[in-house]
């Protein structure tokens, strides 16, 4: 029994002693850097290495720059980088539909649902500045922001930006179509007769009034114009962040023009 015992305490013992010479602290105390320390290891005294010139991250060549920036020699360019087809309208609308119409109403006309209640004028599609505003000037816009509109490059990704861009110029027609903008045997029809035939009051059609609630965002309650890239002289108006001010006197229940 006391021969046991020894042999036990004997095997406890070398057990103890592999445990203790095989318990290494090498992962742990393993040799590393740490982020934003210097080290005598480079001779340039950073533990951080710079990356290799000319390197691009996976899914990040981005070599067709117009398409995701919608700038050619830093101008807005004027063109889509996709064919336009029925398909990408559809999207574009229902992209629109989702980011756009808040601010700037399903029909374009700058007089969104948070404008009527106190949010910074949006820019109206229909406008002579808009209508005639380059494809790219759009693309811009919304993967920049322009004036209190935040940018929506994290939210919309760079074809269903151009696809929205495509429905915003489909959208500015069908304002002002006539029967020569149409294909044969489609019909333009006014919106005034359209709502009579719903059982709408007459009233729908008429210019949307711009709310007393709304503000500009400008010193002088103008539109906030964003300088065009690439043209020397234009200057942007700096927003006023103070969105408690009333309007200009005179601008109750003013109407939103047509441009």
């Amino acid at each position: 029994m006391r021969l046991t015992s020894r042999r036990f305490a004997f095997a406890t013992a070398a057990l103890s002693l592999l445990v203790v010479v095989g318990c290494r602290q090498d992962m742990h105390d393993q040799p590393k850097f740490f982020p934003q320390r210097g080290t005598d290891f480079y001779a340039d005294g950073r533990s951080v290495r710079p990356q290799v010139e000319n390197t691009v991250a996976r899914s990040q060549l981005r070599e067709d720059s117009y398409f995701y920036t919608g700038l050619v020699n830093g101008k807005e360019g004027d063109g889509m980088p996709f064919p336009a087809t029925m398909q990408v309208l559809e999207r574009g609308q229902e992209r629109y539909n989702v980011y756009c119409t808040p601010c700037h109403s399903r029909v374009g006309n700058g007089i969104g649902m948070i404008v009527q209640r106190g949010y910074s004028k949006a820019g109206s599609f229909h406008s002579a500045r808009l209508e005639t505003a380059p494809l790219g000037h759009f693309f811009h816009v919304i993967s920049n922001g322009y004036g209190s509109m935040p940018d929506y490059s994290s939210q919309i990704a760079p074809a269903d930006r151009w696809a929205i861009v495509a429905y915003i110029k489909a959208l500015q027609l069908s304002q002002k179509a006539t029967q020569a903008d149409v294909a044969s045997g489609a019909h333009v029809e006014p919106l005034a007769s359209i709502a009579e035939r719903e059982g709408l009051p007459a009233s729908f059609a008429n210019e949307w009034v711009l709310p007393p609630t709304a503000v500009t965002g400008t010193p002088d309650n103008g539109l906030y114009v964003l300088p065009v890239p690439g043209v020397a002289g234009t200057t942007a108006v700096a927003p006023s962040h103070n969105n408690a001010v009333a309007p200009a006197a005179g601008s109750a229940g003013q109407t939103e023009p047509k441009q």
